[in-house]
């Protein structure tokens, strides 16, 4: 089954709107194993404006399900997963004040770097997953850097579901199928949301994980945080095409 990863990102935006500790991160992460969810992603930034670095220690003792810690690679991020060892880091080329991750990785540009972190990673037993667009050549050079996972930017995806939802997921079977031939795990995220999850679920139904965040938290606020959850995990069951 396709774990649902909750990112609580926007979560964090709205406490430190206010200051203080409302809403407070610990028990909605809580809360959202307790609906269902089966993982917890934070992606504290260098400016911590949501994700501080003190939350993801807090959570991190906290967490009953898996812990996804993603962000660029920094010195103090990887001091950071060194220091928490989540279950799974997953390796993003966001610059310093980006809004929200915007591609993936150029895997070839930055194969030695990537490689290096890759084995420091699996020296502490944490899983590594690696961000990237639905690009064969890409996803081939994520695999020579030995990490487990890739996560595929759905970002493409999502934009184009509305006006041709078929040629919309054409680029992502391709690129997932071609990631589950050479050995790797497949997770995905960004933009996803109870319009189009459902679809790329039963087209890629071998997905190991998807890590959705905005949408997420902006449908708990008409619906609330449990019955989101659930219909989030109803798009991940094996529906027919």
């Amino acid at each position: 089954m396709t774990k649902l990863s909750v990112n609580i990102n926007k979560v964090a935006t709205i406490r430190n709107a206010r200051g203080g500790n409302v809403p407070n991160i610990l028990k909605v992460a809580e809360d959202c194993e307790r609906f269902g969810a089966q993982g917890i992603t934070v992606h504290p930034r260098p400016d911590e404006r949501h994700i501080r670095y003190k939350d993801v220690m807090d959570l991190s003792g906290l967490i009953k399900t898996e812990f996804n810690i993603e962000g660029y690679p920094s010195k103090k991020f990887v001091e950071l997963v060194l220091l928490v060892k989540p279950h799974q880091v997953t390796l993003v080329p966001d610059a310093p004040d980006a809004i929200t991750s915007n591609s993936g990785w150029n895997v070839k540009e930055h194969f030695s770097f990537l490689s290096e972190l890759v084995d420091t990673f699996k020296e502490e037993g944490i899983r590594s997953s690696i961000f990237v667009d639905a690009n064969e050549e890409t996803i081939e050079a994520a695999a020579k850097t030995g990490t487990d996972r890739i996560e595929l930017y759905t970002e493409p995806y999502a934009s184009k579901y509305e006006q041709d939802r078929a040629a919309a997921i054409e680029p992502f079977i391709k690129a997932a199928t071609y990631a589950k031939k050479l050995g790797l795990g497949v997770n995905a995220g960004h933009d996803l949301s109870l319009k189009n999850l459902a679809y790329f679920h039963t087209n890629i139904p071998w997905v190991d994980e998807v890590s959705i965040g905005h949408a997420l938290i902006c449908d708990a606020l008409y619906m609330g945080l449990e019955s989101t959850i659930k219909a989030y995990l109803e798009c991940l069951k094996n529906n027919e095409k």
